[in-house]
């Protein structure tokens, strides 16, 4: 969230500046600086957030960072990766594993309390490629760790507590 914010104060400030320019032009309205800049940092408040998600990552509802998904309407297959740094972002895994395939989505999982990342995700691909990338990114070194690649394992609800 953080993230977004950084990325869009710039466009909202840019906005705002715009806006108090538009409105000095026009001379039928008598609107204080102070005012014109407030209705173009509402706007930009408004737009560039909406602007923003549509382009780059948003946060899902289990607290993940999700990168915005690829079109692609064939099979896919869901791939888990450990021991990613965790320094590493969504857009960094991407790029490496559309080296050998078609990315659809990647998610990093981050903690829920601390917001940090956990080391691992869930990188969805076209499922003719998954083998091809579990071959060539398992044991790959990534960003000075060694990245463990293999197809995920359907959750089962309950499994937390059957003892």
């Amino acid at each position: 969230m953080l993230a977004n914010l950084q990325r869009s104060l710039p466009f909202t400030l840019a906005l705002a500046i715009i806006v108090y320019l538009l409105l000095l032009l026009i001379p039928d309205l008598a609107l204080s600086a102070s005012v014109s800049v407030a209705i173009g940092i509402v706007l930009g408040g408004v737009l560039v957030p909406i602007l923003v998600e549509v382009k780059g990552a948003s946060l899902d509802s289990t607290g993940s960072a999700t990168a915005a998904k690829t079109n692609y309407d064939g099979e896919t297959a869901t791939l888990y990766v450990g021991n990613l740094p965790y320094r590493a972002n969504e857009d960094a895994v991407r790029e490496l594993f559309q080296k050998f395939g078609v990315v659809v989505n990647v998610r990093l999982m981050k903690d829920r309390q601390t917001g940090r990342r956990r080391g691992f995700g869930f990188v969805e691909v076209a499922a003719k490629d998954a083998n091809k990338m579990i071959q060539k990114l398992n044991d790959f070194a990534f960003q000075e760790r060694t990245l463990k690649v293999r197809e995920a394992k359907e959750r089962q609800d309950g499994d937390d507590n059957d003892e």
